[in-house]
Order: structure tokens, then C-alpha cells, then sequence
């Protein structure tokens, strides 16, 4: 009956075993050899030492014996001839494709070891037995479709900032068939633009025409010509300098033909303008409103 009152005054007192010597039941033993560690190239046998019971010779914990009596364990060489030549394989390499069939390869080489140390690589025929296939195909699943980017254009226009450009195909992984953009992923699609800027491009300049006919058939007169400011590409500008501007008009002289009558009655006669190359430029110019452009060009400046 299990009581669960107070004990009621009984002490108890254990005492172990008095021995004098307690590991004088233990010696240390040697074990009979071992098998050799390997069966060519030079192995060892090996005698392990134990802690034995003495009375029944059993093998216990080695804490029974004195760890300070221990022998070491011996050995000894076996089985040191060398080895017949064999065939050794490396790690498999990487997949050659991710996907619809790749390969991947290893290392295969004919070897023979001398020793624990050394092993000697040899010719292929030495090795009497099949050599293990160095190829193998992997990954031969299918490929899903994926996007595929042709090469960039060049940049456009050629100097300034500007544009890049590429095609981007949905390619079919069997066949490599082109196919609808929805059937590739929506995320990842490379980009088909991109900003660039080959050079800076030169400042527009200043550009003029040739010079017109001298305007008076005997002495002085005037001659123009066209200025414009026109940026690189040919088109009108208005970024150029005006200070640099060259001169549209200029001071000419003709030499006097003694045979042709000069006419005094009537200075504000209408030239004969098919001679004038220069009108369309007085019209250009707004040089109608003065007295001798408007009488040289007469039917040009009408109505203006």
C-alpha cells in the first residue's frame, strides 16, 4: 500500500563495494590483425588494442583499464603490388542545353596506381575491359516558347540623342517556328528600344548663295544673295549667330557699253526685269519701297 504520509523515522545508508585496486580485473589486449586496407598498391594490417575483462576475456569500456598503460596499436604493410590498370571516370560536366536535347560529358581515363600516393595515367589499350561512355544526352524535355532578340540597329539620327531599335520574335522551342507574342511570357520580354547619342551634332551655320547680277549695266550698282542659318541636316535654323551673319548685299560695278543709249527722259521707265536675276531677292528683302529696286523690278515688286 502506497502511503502518503510523513515517514515515519526509517533512514537508509548504501555503501559500495571496499576494493583496493578496482582495475586490477582489466588489461589492455591486442586484437588479432585486421583485413588488409586495400588489395593492391600498398594496404596495411592493423592490431587494435582493448580493454578485456580478465576474468572472462570479454572486451569493456576502456576507462576500466589505466590509460596510462595503454600500448600503441601496430601495423603493418600488405599487399603492396600494384594495381591492374582500370578505367576512371570524372564528375559529370553541365548539360549542354537546358532543353530538347543536350549532352553532357566526364572525363575517362586508363589508370594504374603504384602506390597509396601515386597512380599513373596510361594508354587507353591497357585497360581490358569496356571504356565507360564519356557522353551521355540530357535534358531532352521539350523547350517552352521563349523570346528571342535580333541584333540592335545602328543609332538614328547619327549624332545627338537617338534611338536604337531590334525586332523581338516569339520563337517556338521545337520547331523554332515564330509564333504569336501571347504565347511567350508576358514578364521578360527584352526591350526593342533604346535611348542613345553617338556624338553631339554640329552647330547650324550660316549659308549663302552665289551672288546675283550687278544691278546697273554702266558703273556702279549692287549685287545679292541668299543667306540662310541651316542646322546640320539641311533643315532652316534659327540658332545661329547673327553677329557672324554674312552680308546679303554688296557693292558692284559694271563696265559701260558706249552702244547702249542710256535713258535719261524717263527714270521710272519698268526695266526690262528678265535681265535682273536679283528681283526675287529685292522682293525676299523688302526692297521694293526703294526708288531704284522698284524701277529694275517693276513687275516683280507689283502690287507689293
Amino acid at each position: 500500500v502506497l502511503m502518503k504520509e510523513d515517514n515515519p523515522g526509517i533512514h537508509y545508508r548504501f555503501n559500495p563495494p571496499v576494493s583496493r585496486d578496482p582495475m586490477s580485473g582489466f588489461a589492455w589486449q591486442y586484437t588479432s590483425w585486421s583485413h588488409c586496407s586495400a588489395l593492391c598498391a600498398g594496404g596495411v594490417h592493423i592490431q587494435q588494442v582493448v580493454c578485456k575483462r580478465q576474468s572472462d576475456l570479454t572486451i569493456v569500456y576502456n576507462h576500466f583499464c589505466d590509460k596510462k598503460n595503454k600500448p600503441k596499436e601496430k601495423r603493418r604493410s600488405c599487399n603492396t603490388e600494384p594495381c591492374s590498370p582500370t578505367w576512371r571516370t570524372g564528375e559529370w560536366s553541365e548539360c549542354s542545353r537546358s532543353c530538347n536535347g543536350g549532352l553532357r560529358t566526364r572525363e575517362v581515363l586508363c589508370k594504374r596506381r603504384i602506390s597509396a600516393m601515386e597512380e599513373k595515367v596510361l594508354d587507353d589499350s591497357a585497360c581490358t575491359s569496356s571504356r565507360p561512355l564519356f557522353t551521355e544526352p540530357c535534358s531532352n524535355h521539350s523547350c517552352p516558347p521563349e523570346w528571342l532578340a535580333l541584333d540592335w540597329s545602328e543609332c538614328t539620327p547619327s549624332c545627338g540623342p537617338g534611338y536604337r531599335q531590334r525586332v523581338v520574335l516569339c520563337k517556338s522551342g521545337e520547331s523554332g517556328d515564330t509564333l504569336p507574342d501571347p504565347k511567350c511570357p508576358k514578364h521578360g520580354r527584352p526591350t526593342s528600344r533604346m535611348r542613345c547619342n553617338l556624338q553631339r551634332c554640329p552647330p547650324p551655320l550660316w549659308v549663302t548663295g552665289p551672288w546675283g547680277e550687278c544691278s546697273a549695266r554702266c558703273g556702279l550698282g549692287q549685287e545679292m544673295r541668299s543667306v540662310q542659318c541651316l542646322a546640320h541636316t539641311g533643315q532652316p535654323s534659327n540658332e545661329c549667330l547673327e553677329h557672324q551673319r554674312p552680308a546679303a548685299m554688296q557693292q558692284c560695278k559694271s563696265k559701260c557699253d558706249p552702244s547702249l543709249p542710256i535713258d535719261t527722259e524717263n527714270p521710272e521707265e519698268c526695266k526690262d526685269v528678265s535681265t535682273v536675276a536679283y528681283c526675287p531677292l529685292v522682293l525676299r528683302f523688302k526692297f521694293c519701297n526703294r526708288p531704284y529696286f522698284r524701277q529694275m523690278c517693276c513687275r516683280t515688286c507689283q502690287g507689293h
